[in-house]
């Protein structure tokens, strides 16, 4: 960013964090202006024609681990910011609406992304076409319900490592998309979607990689604490002629063993490679697919939700072998102080504290299971690799701006390949996040 752009931010960014401290609205003397201070702040014209509000998220995360998680073997930390986001969006004119989120915590994952931060979205929706709206620009895919619910709102800290399996169908990748999405009555939501990805994994003409996806849901029951949530999702991808690395790669869980960039384990962080290859050449693949079920349940401060996913990657070269990967994961939270959490149609929301004094209190578990079939060079002469996570956390939301959470999580691996010999590891991270 330019000097100026970025005084511009650090002035809005002040502001909308100094305005957290206000409530109430305020109106001009031509009643056309409406000035709201709670959580960000934002200026609408009351015939809400137009509107601009700023806000954003902080995440500041430690993190400790050993055995698995580390090359050998000792005791590895790390702190780094996980999310520091600036989001500008609101109603351009009438039906017109932007988003512009750009994140400053140099700690995205991506080699690209490591030094100045990046753009995480940049996008324009056209809402003419009630209930249908029309999104172009850059943003992430839609794919997962735990994909789908900010980072702000997800119960443990981190997403599930299942997801790494299927990486390239929720994430931007720096390309460009269009997607068209509507709900119809307060139970059904659909979105499609068409994506180019960046040149990194172009083909030998140049022509960035093709994406394609689609979520539905059906939520009967969709009220804070009365949820019945049932989805699918559907990606493909051709890498015929595409050179790319096709490493399946996690985490499990435990972000610092890795950050592409931030204050990580560095050369003593390990993460587990359950398949495929980092220079995979062209030719060798073609039709990259990628299946997802969601299901979640809400009972009072109760919740129940899981996702299953599969991906299957064709070999289009006699001397290469499909690769096939599945995985799912399986979590339960309740909040302690009766509170429910939120959601709006496709996705959870944030837990209210109904006490402003002693905050809402949660208390969450989730397992995940990820295992990837590869009969192709080193991993040919092996099972199936796969990985195994327990989460068990609490999260005490102070207030809707303010929440602090720790983590335990337990790793254990069958049939990787580790140079320290461990085939567990464990970890523990603590975050501290503020929302404007």
């Amino acid at each position: 960013m330019t000097k100026h752009s970025a005084g511009f931010a650090a002035s809005a960014l002040a502001l909308a964090v100094s305005a957290q401290a206000f409530a109430g609205t305020v109106t001009t003397d031509g009643a056309d202006l409406v000035i709201r201070t709670k959580g960000g702040l934002e200026v609408a014209t009351t015939d809400q024609e137009f509107s601009f509000r700023v806000g954003g998220r902080v995440q500041a995360d430690y993190s400790r681990f050993d055995g698995f998680y580390t090359v050998n073997g000792n005791s590895a930390d790390a702190g780094y910011f996980r999310r520091a986001f600036l989001e500008i969006g609101g109603v351009l004119f009438r039906d017109w609406a932007y988003q512009v989120n750009y994140d400053f915590s140099h700690n995205a994952g991506g080699d690209n992304r490591s030094e100045d931060g990046y753009l995480d979205e940049a996008s324009l929706a056209y809402n003419g076409f009630r209930p249908l709206a029309i999104k172009l620009g850059r943003f992430d895919p839609e794919f997962g319900l735990e994909k789908a619910t900010s980072s702000k709102w997800v119960t443990a800290p981190e997403r599930t490592a299942a997801y790494d399996l299927v990486d390239w169908t929720n994430s931007h990748n720096g390309g460009l998309g269009i997607q068209l999405s509507g709900a119809a009555g307060d139970s059904l939501y659909g979105s499609a979607g068409l994506y180019a990805k960046d040149a990194t994994n172009a083909d030998a003409d140049g022509d960035s990689t093709r994406q394609f996806n689609l979520r539905g849901v059906f939520a009967p029951l969709h009220e804070a604490g009365n949820v019945l949530h049932l989805g699918l999702n559907y990606a493909f991808r051709d890498l015929s002629d595409t050179a790319f690395d096709g490493r399946i790669r996690s985490r499990l869980g435990m972000r610092g063993v890795s950050t592409d960039g931030g204050q990580d384990a560095g050369s003593n962080g390990n993460r587990l490679v359950l398949g495929g290859a980092n220079n995979t050449p062209a030719g060798a693949y073609g039709d990259d697919r990628a299946w997802g079920l969601e299901a979640a349940w809400a009972r009072g401060p109760f919740s129940l939700q899981g996702e299953y996913v599969a991906r299957s990657l064709e070999a289009d070269d006699a001397a290469f072998e499909d690769i096939d990967a599945k995985g799912y994961y399986l979590q339960l939270a309740y909040t302690l102080t009766g509170e429910a959490r939120g959601y709006k149609l496709g996705r959870f929301d944030a837990v209210k504290p109904a006490n402003k004094q002693t905050g809402a209190w949660e208390l969450f578990y989730r397992y995940d299971h990820l295992a990837v079939e590869d009969d192709n060079g080193a991993f040919a002469a092996i099972d199936d690799v796969e990985g195994k996570v327990h989460n068990l956390g609490v999260n005490w939301y102070a207030n809707e701006a303010v929440r602090l959470s720790a983590a335990y999580v337990k790793a254990r691996v069958d049939n990787a390949s580790n140079a320290n010999g461990d085939d567990d590891g464990d970890g523990f991270v603590v975050r501290a996040q503020y929302v404007f």
